[in-house]
């Protein structure tokens, strides 16, 4: 991932301001894989006989993928990309309607049966969203939570119902810059209602969906589950309780404690009497709400419990976490068996059959046998042993006992990834950067172009580091081989490194648009750059290349495998898309203002001067002599009292008497 940004004026204030970046991140060669932990798993079942079953995974890369399972294969069949920053869960909810969370605060959702058209952004929750939970027989309902403290409940069929556009819309369709086309459902309200009780108060709009909000969260949500018919939810989080709610007001209902620490993971069977939680305290607990009480305490884990999942019939529970390990355990005889081990931390769990499949910190998915119709057969292989109800009673008896030995060695289907970029290094001819992932493969990439130029394969990266600074310390001026242009030519890496990505919105919106005017003649970039005031900041033109789109050889972007563009967006915020499906009907508004006017009109953004120039002039009438050392400076973010201070102790000027004037 590599970031564009440059930094201007208010209209109010002559200091910097941030200004809105550009990001652009590249693909594999193989886009059919995650390149990031999998944070996430859901199965949907063929409803017919001889259909396909499919497996969805969200991954730390910020996209989802379809994947379509044979006995022995799984095939990536759609990739849902329009997140911005980690997919954390997803859901199938309503239709064939699938739903996503993701750290960028949004919920989106998808027509799971897709080529990956996003249909519409949820925008509610004030920080990242975690989890989600649906009810499977009541299939609209869906719950949301996240690092806010929030919890919400969304009708998803209500949530995507057309309404016109007014007010200050808090949802957003995907026409607006993401994965969509322009016919795409219009933006919904998110409309509020009066608080009563725990129901969170909302300012009502016009007209719109709205969505229930419980209160009673004082910090961060990890985890939710409802029961299949949608009438009762849980959720928990750093407060160390599980809180019960009725999803249909947002009312609360109880609040159970026992767990010593964050709660990561929760279950309810189908009638919604009993509950399963994990925890970072290692431990799993079984509640009965009708009892409201903690009924059984397992002491399996050695470290923090991170995902749970059931059999069909809720005797047994398939559990995960930080401690490598994915144990099976029948809840009424507390017998427990290790299933396998793997190398990194398990962070969600999903049944598929007599399979469950296992996401990890890793990029790659496993799954390995369940036997989750007679989980019986498992134990019959032996090594169980008989979960305690103390926490540390587990790690006192993994100190003392003998090793546990995993009931199976190897997985039956491996999903691989692509080993994630764990360090980098910026060549100093800001084209290259040397790459290492976690599989300690050193590869070079060119970033003018978004592809490995050289892998050097398992190398010492720091090696290839200094190899490298010294070869392009010496080429440093090395020939672009551009046609046309002489040698000593100078390029603005920058600039025609944006005209690569934007070669293709350009050129749609060229065919839909024509190239808009002004009342001179000059070609605009949009009306916003007028307001963006550029008075205050000088606007240097780049006089010595062609004001045209033409991308030249160094600077063109696979279309195979294409870079995303990620950009802050406007009202509509942040969005993620291919820059081959840029169709030129996006907003110019979402693109930063330095952007447009670089590629558009060829201008070049301000230099931002971090330092204050300035003299020491004597006061008026002071016998003081003009001092001749000339010009001095400062950095800006000083405040200009530090800086007299600083003069006045430097120069000694206080003995004088002396009085400073910054001008």
């Amino acid at each position: 991932m590599h970031r564009v940004g440059s930094a201007g004026n208010t209209n109010n204030s002559v200091r910097p301001r941030k200004e809105k970046r550009l990001t652009y991140v590249f693909s594999d060669a193989d886009d059919t894989k995650h390149c990031a932990g999998i944070n996430c798993l859901k199965v949907l079942k063929a409803t017919v006989s001889d259909g396909c079953d499919y497996l969805f995974t969200g991954s730390r890369d910020g996209t989802l993928k379809r994947w379509a399972l044979s006995e022995d294969s799984a095939t990536c069949s759609a990739t849902f990309e329009s997140h911005v920053d980690w997919v954390n869960d997803a859901v199938l909810a309503g239709d064939r309607t699938l739903v996503s969370c993701s750290s960028d605060t949004t919920l989106k959702t998808w027509n799971c049966l897709s080529d990956g058209t996003c249909t519409k952004t949820l925008r509610q929750h004030s920080d990242y969203v975690i989890c989600l939970a649906a009810a499977e027989k009541n299939s609209n309902v869906v719950a949301s939570g996240g690092l806010g403290g929030e919890v919400f409940i969304w009708d998803v069929e209500a949530a995507l119902t057309p309404v016109s556009k007014s007010g200050d819309a808090m949802e957003d369709d995907c026409s607006n810059g993401v994965n969509g086309s322009t016919n795409s459902l219009p933006v919904t309200s998110l409309r509020t209602i009066s608080s009563s009780n725990s129901i969170s108060a909302y300012t009502s709009q016009s007209h719109g969906y709205v969505p229930v909000g419980a209160k009673g969260h004082k910090e961060s949500v990890y985890a939710l589950a409802m029961n299949d018919s949608g009438t009762r939810l849980v959720s928990g989080g750093t407060e160390k309780v599980v809180r019960v709610w009725d999803p249909r007001t947002g009312s609360k209902a109880m609040k159970l404690r026992g767990h010593t620490d964050n709660i990561r993971a929760l279950l309810l069977d189908s009638t919604g009497r009993y509950c399963l939680s994990g925890s970072s305290d290692s431990m799993i607990r079984l509640w009965d709400l009708g009892m409201q009480r903690c009924v059984h305490s397992y002491a399996v884990h050695t470290d923090s419990v991170w995902a749970l999942a059931s059999t069909p019939t809720f005797s047994h529970v398939y559990s995960g976490g930080r401690d490598l390990s994915l144990y099976l355990t029948d809840l009424a005889t507390r017998e427990s068996i290790l299933l396998c081990t793997k190398e990194h931390p398990i962070l969600q769990l999903a049944l598929h059959d007599d399979s469950i499949w296992a996401a990890t910190t890793d990029s790659s998915v496993h799954r390995w046998p369940a036997e989750a119709h007679n989980p019986q057969k498992v134990f019959q292989r032996g090594g169980s042993f008989l979960a305690g109800n103390l926490s540390f009673s587990r790690a006192r008896v993994s100190l003392e006992g003998p090793t546990l030995v995993p009931v199976y060695k190897e997985p039956t289907l491996i999903i691989p990834g692509t080993p994630a970029i764990v360090q980098h290094e910026i060549l100093n001819n800001r084209r290259h950067v040397l790459t290492k992932d976690t599989a300690g493969s050193v590869k070079l990439w060119e970033i003018t172009r978004g592809i490995v130029i050289e892998d050097y394969g398992k190398v010492s990266f720091e090696e290839k580091k200094r190899n490298n600074y010294l070869k392009w310390s010496a080429f440093l001026h090395a020939d672009l081989n551009i046609v046309g242009k002489p040698e000593d030519d100078k390029v603005n890496l920058a600039r025609e490194t944006l005209k690569g990505l934007l070669a293709h919105w350009l050129a749609k919106r060229r065919q839909k648009h024509g190239p808009p005017t002004s009342a001179n003649g000059d070609v605009l970039s949009g009306k916003d750059i007028a307001h963006r005031n550029l008075g205050h900041s000088r606007v240097e033109v780049d006089g010595g290349a062609e004001n045209d789109s033409k991308v030249y050889p160094p600077f063109e972007f696979s279309t195979v495998s294409p870079p995303s563009v990620v950009t802050e967006g406007s009202q509509g915020g942040p969005w993620r898309k291919k820059i081959t499906d840029l169709d030129g009907s996006e907003d110019e508004k979402d693109f930063p203002w330095w952007c447009l006017d670089c590629v558009l009109n060829n201008r070049l953004p301000p230099k931002e001067n971090t330092k204050c120039s300035f003299y020491l002039l004597p006061c008026e009438g002071s016998p003081f002599q003009i001092l001749t050392q000339g010009k001095l400076s400062a950095p800006r973010i000083l405040r200009i009292h530090k800086t007299a201070l600083y003069l006045v102790d430097v120069k000694g000027l206080t003995a004088h008497g002396v009085h400073l004037l910054l001008r």
